[in-house]
């Protein structure tokens, strides 16, 4: 999809536990769209292996908590992305206003939220089986995660770190548009330098989240947790991924929020016709993809 301004947090992706309904919408970003889609239970199994690594209990379960997922995602929710996508086809061969961008961004937002409520509900019997050595294994995965995550972001120079922050943002804008202007890429250059994110802020914002999951899955394991607590435990959870408890990071968010659909109304209106017809075209392939996996 084009309206992608959650990408502006390079961490955003590494969903942990809660991976499994994450991925979901943005696997529909991905070029092998179909194969990815169809492949996704398996996928989604393997990666929550690797962070928790289940027992054969647990990875019964999961498995059928994860087929239970997708096949309520690709009857009940994935047209939905279909048509968001024709929307947005429509949007993008016209001038964009920043609230536009806003708008489709919560209303993505809103599909996520409907995906993490089923996907937590299929997880609780998987959370409610959980042992210290499988949280400490958790914890051990992300401490990895964070070490690579530090390589990319936080280490060398400013200059080097918003140099790698630049190439990353153009080769999205790139991967739609096409090529970019001399003037496109100075435009995106500037817009990234002026943004409010900074590797330091997106380290501290990492960890809280990681803790937060870890603690909340901590006490959801103790037993005698009941399961409706477990579930709106775990969605708290997942509403703090995107909104801080802290005044200062809701404003944070806030702000960065705003500057990334602003950012792509104002770089989308630079564009030429040929970019904005590719842009179209790679809209269409998407909803095309997506109506296929729809079909019975």
């Amino acid at each position: 999809m084009t309206w992608q301004p959650w990408r502006r947090w390079p961490n955003l992706s590494q969903s942990r536990w809660l991976v499994i309904a994450v991925t979901l919408p943005l696997l529909q970003a991905c070029s092998a769209i179909k194969l990815g889609y169809q492949q996704l239970p398996t996928l989604s199994y393997w990666w929550l292996d690797s962070a928790v690594s289940f027992n054969d209990a647990q990875t019964e379960r999961a498995k059928e908590g994860l087929a239970n997922l997708y096949q309520w995602h690709r009857s009940q929710e994935l047209a939905t992305y279909s048509d968001l996508l024709q929307r947005a086809t429509e949007l993008s061969q016209g001038k964009l206003q920043a609230d536009q961008v806003c708008s489709a961004w919560g209303e993505a937002r809103s599909m996520m939220d409907r995906s993490m409520r089923v996907a937590i509900t299929q997880a609780v019997p998987v959370v409610q089986m959980l042992g210290p050595r499988q949280l400490s294994h958790l914890a051990r995965h992300q401490d990895s995660k964070n070490e690579d995550w530090d390589k990319e972001w936080l280490q060398g120079s400013a200059t080097e770190r918003l140099e790698r922050r630049v190439d990353k943002t153009l080769e999205r804008y790139r991967s739609f548009y096409g090529e970019l202007s001399a003037a496109q890429i100075a435009l995106v250059k500037t817009q990234v330098s002026q943004s409010s994110w900074h590797p330091e802020w997106g380290r501290q914002e990492r960890l809280r989240r990681e803790q937060d999951l870890l603690s909340t899955l901590r006490q959801s394991a103790l037993g005698n947790v009941p399961a409706a607590q477990i579930e709106a435990n775990l969605f708290g959870v997942w509403m703090r991924w995107f909104t801080p408890p802290d005044d200062a990071g809701r404003a944070m968010v806030q702000k960065m929020t705003r500057q990334a659909c602003d950012n792509l109304a104002q770089l989308h209106n630079t564009t030429s016709p040929e970019q904005r017809q590719r842009l179209a075209r790679t809209l269409r392939n998407y909803e095309r993809d997506i109506r296929e996996l729809t079909r019975p």
